[in-house]
């Protein structure tokens, strides 16, 4: 009967650790995320907007500059997640912009959260912009491969779900008709 229980009780804690080493957190966000958003919130909105969501790609852009149009709005957050833009998705809508190109995902990735939640927090993106923003044309940059020769980073050695993620957005914007 001891053995039994043994038994039961060494199952149940490797049972436990597996969960915990495939946990992800939904909630995360970085450290500068509401003074960001806060900011975003201050700024004023126009339909002729072109807005570059996402994540630290988009946020160290120098859109304006570097396209030369005042119309380009950065509403990158570094470190962001899918979780996040869908957090602060209707501050990118209520004005209507005319384009919104979104980077978003990598973050995800490292944060190990399921290729499968990503593509659906994709999709709800893309819904949620389709309904409060009819106009607004969408565009999703698929993830960018990563230099695995700096292993100490979380989101290296990934390329698989890189990978499967960038085939599922091809797909999902294909279905959505988008470009």
């Amino acid at each position: 009967m001891k053995n039994v229980a043994l038994i039961i009780a060494a199952v149940f804690i490797s049972f436990v650790a597996i969960c915990q080493q495939t946990k992800w957190d939904s909630t995360y966000r970085p450290g500068n995320y509401d003074q960001k958003v806060a900011n975003f919130r201050s700024y004023p909105n126009s339909k002729k907007d072109i807005v570059f969501l996402g994540n630290s790609i988009t946020d160290y852009g120098e859109w304006t500059e570097l396209l030369q149009l005042p119309e380009a709005k950065n509403r990158g957050i570094s470190g962001d997640i899918t979780f996040g833009i869908l957090e602060r998705l209707d501050e990118v809508t209520e004005g209507s912009p005319a384009k919104i190109f979104i980077l978003i995902g990598i973050n995800d990735i490292a944060r190990n959260i399921p290729d499968s939640v990503i593509l659906d927090n994709y999709k709800k993106i893309i819904q949620r912009i389709k309904k409060s923003s009819k106009r607004t044309k969408i565009y999703f940059n698929t993830l960018i491969p990563v230099n695995n020769t700096f292993p100490d980073r979380a989101h290296f050695n990934k390329d698989e779900h890189i990978a499967a993620v960038n085939i599922g957005l091809k797909k999902l914007c294909e279905a959505e008709k988008l470009r």
